[in-house]
Formats: C-alpha cells, structure tokens, sequence
C-alpha cells in the first residue's frame, strides 16, 4: 500500500494545524475576569490542613464573620470552595 502526498492535500493539512494552533493559543491572550476588588484586605493567615500524598491539601479562614474553606490538589490552578456563613467560631 502506498500513500501519495499531493501539494493540495499537505496544504489543507497545515492549513488544519495552523487554524487549530491558533484557536488553542487564543486563550493565552484572554484578560482575567477577576471580580471587582475592593480597598479592603485580609491579609491574616490561614490555616493549612495538609494531608498525605495524593489528596488535596485544604486552607480555612474566617473573613467577616464566614468561614472559608479552599482545597487545592496537586499543582492544579483550579480550587475547590466551601463557605459556612455566620461561622460561630469567627468573629470579628
């Protein structure tokens, strides 16, 4: 079995990879949607609650009377949230 390349048929193909190439890169040059920040900062410490390889490693911390609870797992920029509101044990 032999494959036969022609110029038109390369040409389409590296037309396909640059055309995905490119749609992958654009999300390099998207601006953070960050929400809007106020002039108000809690810059207390948290309390890190680690665990054994291979599960998530967790951080509380209380901020304006609720309590807050991020895990994060591995090297992941993308966290997991938990808020207990009117938290008893925070107070302010």
């Amino acid at each position: 079995m032999t494959i036969t390349v022609t110029r038109k048929g390369l040409a389409v193909s590296l037309a396909i990879a640059v055309t995905l190439i490119v749609a992958g890169c654009s999300k390099i040059t998207e601006p953070f949607n960050d929400a809007p920040r106020s002039n108000t900062t809690n810059s207390t410490p948290a309390d890190v609650i680690t665990f054994p390889d291979g599960f998530s490693n967790a951080s509380t911390k209380c901020d304006h009377g609720n309590r807050l609870y991020v895990a994060y797992h591995g090297d992941s920029p993308y966290a997991a949230i938990a808020v207990v509101p009117n938290d008893p044990s925070c107070r302010e």
